[in-house]
């Protein structure tokens, strides 16, 4: 640490906070890969998007990451510029550009979590076509095409009233049993 003694205060103060901050991140991201990123050993099993965790502005990886863009670019730019204020200035900018880059990368991962799995409970309300004709009355069970997220799918659909012909446009009202659809005309 004698080097660093001989450096200007802010400077010295400058490799401080990067030395320490740069210590913390690799011990965080190895912790992050070996899979001890502060879980405490409780699980909460939850089905669907009932808990969607916001974004932690103020979290101790954030800090992190803002005194690593703070303070490497304080040591990266301390000779390129004359006026210390405004070194300081940039470097409070990249800290947080830090920050917010962390948020998108960390959006982007959540994406990848997402459960886009399909549920037919999905289909009520929306239009579809019918592809084997549906006969009358419930009498027997008829095809339909239905796009749900970006995706078509063939399933099995039932009307209460007369019979819907294929290619007619149908809107489902309905689930019967947990697998069929019960349609009307529109």
């Amino acid at each position: 640490m004698e080097l660093l003694e001989n450096l200007e205060p802010l400077l010295r103060n400058f490799w401080y906070v990067a030395i320490l901050a740069s210590l913390i991140f690799i011990i965080q991201t190895i912790m992050t890969f070996v899979g001890a990123d502060g879980s405490d050993g409780h699980s909460i099993d939850i089905q669907g998007n009932e808990l969607d965790a916001p974004f932690e502005l103020f979290s101790f990886r954030n800090l992190i990451n803002f005194l690593l863009g703070f303070s490497w670019t304080g040591i990266s730019f301390y000779s390129t510029f004359s006026n210390k204020s405004f070194l300081i200035f940039i470097s409070l900018l990249v800290g947080a550009l830090f920050v917010y880059f962390f948020f998108i990368i960390i959006n982007q991962i959540r994406k990848l979590a997402e459960d886009n799995t399909f549920q037919l409970e999905s289909t009520i309300l929306k239009t579809a076509e019918v592809y084997l004709t549906i006969p009358a009355n419930k009498t027997g069970k008829g095809k339909i095409l239905i796009s749900v997220n970006g995706a078509v799918h063939e399933l099995d659909a039932m009307t209460e009233g007369e019979e819907i012909k294929s290619g007619k446009t149908i809107k489902v009202i309905k689930i019967e049993n947990r697998n069929i659809l019960i349609v009307e005309k529109i």
